[in-house]
C-alpha cells in the first residue's frame, strides 16, 4: 500500500498536512489546521518550497487544466480569507505573477481585488 501511495504521490508524502489539505482541496480540514495555530504563510511544509496560497493556484490551474471543469478558486479565497498574502515573493516572484504567469485569472482578479481593499477579506 505504501509503495502505491508513493509512487502516486511522490514527493508530496514529505508535505505538510496544511500542504496535502491544499493538494486535495479539503477546504474543512485546512480550516482545522490553521485554526490549530498552523501558518498561513508556511513554505517550509511544501516538497517545492512554496506558500499554501502559491500552492493553491497551482492545484486550481492544474484542476482546470486537466480535466476542462472551470476554473476554481475556493482555496485561493480562503487562504486570502485567512491573512495569506499575494506579494510574498517566492523563488523570485510573486504569487500574484505567478497566477498571471500560468494564466489563472481568476485567482489574479481576486488577489488584486484583496490588495485594493488594504489586504482585508
Amino acid at each position: 500500500m505504501r509503495d502505491d501511495l508513493e509512487s502516486l504521490m511522490g514527493d508530496k508524502l514529505t508535505d505538510s498536512p496544511a500542504h496535502l489539505a491544499v493538494e486535495f482541496e479539503d477546504l474543512p480540514q485546512l480550516r482545522d489546521l490553521l485554526d490549530a495555530g498552523h501558518d498561513v504563510e508556511d513554505e517550509e511544509g511544501c516538497h517545492d518550497g512554496w506558500t499554501l496560497l502559491r500552492h493553491a493556484i497551482d492545484v486550481e490551474w492544474d484542476g482546470h487544466a486537466q480535466t476542462g471543469e472551470p476554473l476554481q478558486v475556493n482555496v485561493t479565497a480562503y487562504l486570502l480569507a485567512r491573512g495569506a498574502d499575494p506579494l510574498r515573493i517566492i523563488k523570485g516572484r510573486s504569487v500574484l505573477s505567478e497566477a498571471e504567469r500560468i494564466g489563472h485569472w481568476l485567482a489574479v482578479d481576486i488577489m488584486n481585488a484583496w490588495i485594493a481593499r488594504g489586504g482585508r477579506a
